[in-house]
């Protein structure tokens, strides 16, 4: 459906009267953002969350009465996008598609700085990893799109994630080794502009392939600093260590909801140093409207990675947590590119 052509109303605001909605519109009024939204000049699309997704995102009417405004205000901005798109505007290809919503993460650093969101049409209709329910009902400054979830705002970066997670010690000893080579792989794993997905495997993914390479020297049972010593030594060269590393990232947002259901092969930051490289096989399964399984495979690896499916945001979650910088998905096993 197109956005209505001619008058004055129903603009978006005036969809908010919908009593379904009356959370979010709560959250659009004491944020402030009401008269953006009644502008019948201004065009907007509207990503709302209707009382039940709000309440089951932990956010029902008494949270959001009390909410701070410094974090209900970007809240609501990163549900609004400055322009119309309709689900025809959305394509279905991968990655999902990137557009900046009104939330600025980092005034400080540029005041044109905007938060980018990513919808998608592809296995069905999404922003981020956050289906939606309802789409393209028209307003005449815009349209609106219905959410199952609210779809928050990141606040870290990849690296906060990597250096801050007990179960990921030794994949950050691994990128520590890495950053000794240029480029900096912190510096792009700490850069708001960067947009990046990481697979990062867990410590005992690590565990089983130093025990394998050592012909069980170091047990896979051996604590965690034993490997994390292992990558910081002569026993393998830096070079190596950025090469796994690299294998590990791929230079867009790949969300499990817009990846292909049969493996298909993307390009990792590996094949920067080595273009023809087949890159790491990348698949989904869904059960209705949700993804139950995904996997990464290695070049080399005999089987594939196993995602750990749970999206529950940052940092809780263990699959399509949402970054400034990128998505992260964790992995049970290293991919081994050659």
């Amino acid at each position: 459906a197109a956005p209505v052509a001619q008058g004055t109303t129903p603009t978006i605001a005036n969809l908010l009267d919908d009593p379904t909605l009356s959370i979010f519109k709560a959250a659009v009024t004491r944020a402030g953002l009401m008269p953006t939204l009644a502008n019948p000049v201004l065009r907007h699309t509207l990503f709302v969350p209707d009382d039940a997704a709000m309440t089951a995102s932990g956010l029902p009417l008494p949270v959001i009465n009390f909410i701070p405004l410094t974090s209900l205000v970007p809240l609501v901005q990163y549900h609004i996008i400055p322009q119309t798109i309709a689900t025809s505007s959305i394509p279905s290809t991968f990655p999902n598609f990137s557009y900046p919503t009104i939330f600025n993460p980092a005034p400080g650093l540029s005041a044109l700085l905007r938060l980018n969101t990513f919808p998608s049409t592809r296995n069905g209709n999404w922003v981020n990893n956050i289906p939606l329910t309802a789409v393209n009902i028209p307003a005449v400054n815009g349209i609106m799109h219905k959410l199952a979830l609210v779809t928050a705002p990141p606040s870290r970066y990849l690296y906060n994630r990597i250096a801050s997670d007990p179960d990921l010690t030794i994949f950050n000893a691994a990128v520590s080794r890495a950053d000794q080579a240029a480029p900096s792989i912190i510096g792009l794993l700490n850069n708001i502009g960067a947009n990046f997905t990481v697979f990062a495997p867990n410590n005992q993914a690590f565990k089983n392939l130093i025990s394998f390479l050592t012909g069980g020297l170091i047990p896979p049972n051996a604590p965690d600093i034993v490997y994390i010593s292992f990558l910081g030594s002569n026993n393998v060269s830096t070079q190596t260590v950025q090469g796994i590393v690299f294998y590990h990232i791929m230079s867009v947002r790949a969300f499990s909801n817009n990846l292909p259901t049969t493996a298909t092969s993307y390009p990792t930051l590996l094949n920067g140093a080595i273009p023809t490289h087949p890159g790491i096989s990348l698949m989904s399964v869904f059960t209705g409207n949700f993804v139950t399984m995904m996997t990464s495979k290695g070049f080399i690896n005999p089987t594939a990675s196993n995602v750990f499916i749970n999206p529950t945001p940052d940092p809780n979650g263990t699959s399509d947590q949402l970054f400034l910088n990128g998505t992260l998905h964790k992995i049970d096993q290293v991919m081994i590119p050659q």
